[in-house]
């Protein structure tokens, strides 16, 4: 899952960066409110977590333009200012959660879980397509009940594929979102892990569910 920290705290932004990626998340990390607005808006991330005290264009005021324009991502607000008026002030303006500075870490990917899955539309926190079935808490993967043991990079594209079910995934989404990079110099990466993928997931079993769309990328359904 991709998703856009817009923290003028470089050290903040740093600590959340890091933390994040150590979880398989593609980060993009901005400093200003403007550019933050910009990049929130072209709609290519999963969650945005938003500071309210930005320079260039205050953190509010990025999430009511983000509102207007009826984007919908899940944003998740960090600020200093623990007064319930100013926390109300940013619910009532289209945030769907928000922490107070300082934090801890592990308060933090639980909220980002909570608000992926939200915005995915899950009910509960356990992804499954036929008998494949992930855990993001415990990041555990079975398909039949049999453990599939998987790497890292494996384990975000396995996820981002299966939060994605039905669809149909271009590599140049699956660069953005797993690699955080652009689609070019990818390309082969994107493919050799795919097969990865299948030999852990579909190698041995009646049911594939890892299919190619000819032309146009990779999609995870149960036929």
């Amino acid at each position: 899952m991709r998703i856009l920290v817009i923290e003028d705290e470089a050290k903040v932004a740093s600590f959340i960066r890091r933390a994040l990626e150590e979880e398989s998340y593609a980060v993009d990390v901005c400093a200003d409110g403007a550019k933050g607005l910009e990049l929130a808006s072209a709609g290519c991330y999963d969650l945005v977590i938003l500071d309210l005290m930005l320079p260039g264009l205050p953190g509010i005021e990025v999430l009511k333009t983000l509102r207007k324009d009826q984007v919908s991502m899940p944003v998740l607000i960090l600020t200093a200012q623990s007064q319930v008026n100013q926390k109300v002030k940013g619910l009532d303006a289209g945030a769907d959660d928000y922490l107070t500075k300082p934090f801890a870490i592990e308060e933090l990917l639980a909220r980002v879980r909570v608000l992926l899955r939200r915005g995915s539309g899950e009910a509960a926190g356990v992804l499954q397509i036929d008998d494949l079935v992930l855990n993001p808490a415990t990041r555990e993967v079975t398909r039949g009940g049999r453990r599939v043991e998987l790497t890292t990079k494996e384990y975000a594209l396995l996820e981002y594929l299966m939060r994605n079910a039905g669809r149909v995934l271009t590599r140049s989404m699956i660069a953005e979102h797993v690699w955080n990079q652009d689609f070019d110099t990818f390309t082969n990466v994107i493919d050799v892990y795919v097969n990865y993928l299948r030999n852990k997931i579909d190698r041995g079993q009646d049911r594939k569910l890892i299919h190619t769309v000819r032309g146009s990328g990779y999609s995870l359904k149960a036929e």
